[in-house]
């Protein structure tokens, strides 16, 4: 069912079990889960999918080490096991990510889970060897019975100079353990969503629709495409718009403070010397005000952050000039040889955690935890809203879950699937061994015609969506993009029909890396956004008016390089 289509549904039968507000992970995810139920759900995001928090996290899938310190013993073991079924549910897309710690200290930091507890420490204290090591035990003990990654270990001075050579040498040890690397998290929540309305054609994910009001039984939705109102009749509402879910209250009449969010920056490096000195490793450490901060390999790129400020507007959350000073001068903390500077900065982005209103001394003291906040229905709104609070990227399908059979309780309705084990998108059938990779490659040269080379590099960007795209790709001429030749002028058509793209936006920051890997220049945009808009039906007027829109979000929000204009 296409956009137009299911609107048109909307306006026609109004009355819908679900309405989910909010197009990130945890709706997204809430929003498969009850799709696999057969409950005809809604879900409704007022920009692109995965356009806001869930797409400024820091690309890991991960227990939270440091969450041990807060005596979140129940969130790190979910989220040990969670992120043990995304390598195994999405193995196209979170990949296992060998992670090191330096270490300056050696009993520091003993104390401070208790002194915490007792509400004497204000703020972080350095952990030193032990510490670290009694969590890297716990780390390991969590996942005894579902082990699918190496367990920790720790090398001396000695040997931690050896294999990192330019590490600063004030180190004592170094502390290796596994955690995952989610490589493109706004493709694994599209490839959610499409998975869901494959699985029940009746549940609609619909992008750039905010809810605006409500009117008794009736929610008020506006299509930011077209200015257009609709009114639709929901018996369950779940409130997914992570930090901005209080402000989605107040558009349905509902006042309430659940949301205490903090900002997290992150800037992309292009630094061949910083990525090669890291190889395949995370660095993830303290920096010297106590900080934790991180080294990221990405791709041919280095992500750095991440910041944790309290925000009150997550409209109103940019990178200051402050945070990018202090993630440049934090890398000379493990890495005094090597000189960074605002030149090697190709794109950057931030957004809001969605964390739950707190009285917490430091924002690394407010529970990284999810739970449900339910609004009772009274007379100004006879149906109940479920309001999604906290969670990370790492346990989103644990927190939907939760959140689907409370609203399977609501309409009295069983569960009849479980999603514990079920792939996604792209990582259905994914080859794993080498002889499996080339089996596939093989049969769907066959199949499509398109090269086993070709294929190779679709197979590594998608999954086994790249299928697919193949079919559609052999079925006529296709060609490499002038300036971004990795990518071909089908695969962008491909893209902008089958994957909800309604801006050119969308498809060069979400559903492409083209810009979070710094490779956007004006005439890539350009040439992209001819073949969108003859892919989508958009006038030249209305292309020109997407490359404006394009420029104007990576100079405003993604310290993108200034972009030279044609002409």
């Amino acid at each position: 069912m296409n956009r137009q289509d299911a609107l048109e549904t909307l306006r026609k039968n109004p009355d819908i079990p679900v309405l989910i507000i909010g197009g990130g992970i945890n709706g997204i995810g809430t929003f498969h889960d009850l799709a696999l139920q057969g409950v005809d759900a809604v879900l409704v995001e007022r920009d692109d999918f995965c356009s806001g928090a869930s797409a400024a996290s820091s690309h890991m899938a991960h227990g939270g080490i440091r969450y041990l310190e807060n005596g979140e013993f129940r969130l790190v073991k979910e989220a040990l096991r969670e992120r043990n079924r995304l390598l195994r549910n999405a193995p196209h897309y979170v990949k296992p990510l060998p992670t090191t710690i330096p270490i300056f200290k050696w009993f520091s930091g003993i104390f401070n889970a208790p002194f915490k507890f007792l509400g004497w420490l204000d703020k972080p204290s350095e952990r030193g060897v032990l510490v670290i090591k009694i969590g890297m035990m716990l780390y390991d003990w969590y996942v005894r019975d579902f082990r699918i990654m190496p367990t920790h270990k720790l090398l001396n001075r000695a040997e931690s100079l050896k294999q990192y050579p330019k590490l600063n040498p004030e180190v004592r040890y170094t502390a290796t353990y596994y955690d995952g690397l989610v490589t493109t998290p706004e493709r694994l929540a599209l490839e959610m969503a499409l998975d869901a309305e494959s699985l029940n054609p009746d549940a609609r994910a619909l992008n750039y629709i905010s809810v605006i009001g409500r009117d008794g039984k009736s929610i008020r939705l506006r299509d930011e495409l077209t200015g257009e109102t609709i009114e639709v009749r929901p018996q369950v509402v779940v409130n997914a718009a992570g930090p901005w879910i209080d402000f989605a209250n107040k558009a349905m009449g509902e006042k309430t403070h659940f949301i205490g969010g903090t900002k997290g920056s992150h800037l992309v490096l292009a630094h061949e010397e910083l990525r090669k000195t890291i190889s395949d490793h995370e660095f993830f450490f303290e920096n010297q005000d106590g900080r934790i901060v991180l080294i990221l390999p990405y791709f041919d790129r280095v992500i750095v952050g991440t910041s944790d400020i309290p925000v009150d507007n997550p409209d109103e959350a940019q990178i200051t000039e402050e945070e990018i000073e202090y993630f440049l001068g934090m890398i000379h903390r493990v890495f005094p040889r090597i000189q960074v500077d605002r030149s090697h900065i190709v794109f950057g982005f931030t957004g809001v955690r969605p964390l739950p209103a707190a009285k917490a001394v430091t924002t690394g003291q407010i529970s990284r935890d999810h739970h449900i906040e339910v609004i009772e229905p009274d007379q100004n709104g006879p149906f109940p809203i479920l309001n999604l609070v906290g969670g990370k990227w790492t346990t989103f399908r644990a927190f939907s879950e939760e959140a689907a059979d409370e609203v399977l309780k609501q309409l009295d309705i069983p569960r009849k699937h479980d999603t514990t084990d079920l792939p996604i998108g792209g990582g259905k059938e994914f080859p794993e061994s080498e002889i499996d990779v080339k089996q596939w490659l093989t049969n769907i040269c066959a199949a499509t015609g398109v090269s086993e080379e070709r294929l190779a590099i679709l197979l590594n960007r998608y999954g086994t969506r790249a299928a697919d795209m193949a079919g559609y790709i052999g079925v006529a001429d296709d060609d490499p993009l002038l300036y971004a030749p990795g990518y071909s002028r089908r695969e962008i058509e491909f893209l902008a029909k089958s994957e909800k793209v309604r801006h050119l936006a969308d498809l060069l920051l979400r559903r492409t890396l083209l810009g979070m890997l710094g490779r956007l220049t004006y005439v890539l945009i350009e040439e992209t956004a001819a073949i969108t808009g003859n892919a989508l039906g958009w006038s030249e007027a209305q292309q020109h008016e997407e490359i404006k829109m394009v420029v104007s979000a990576l100079e405003q929000n993604y310290l993108a390089p200034t972009l030279v204009v044609s002409g």
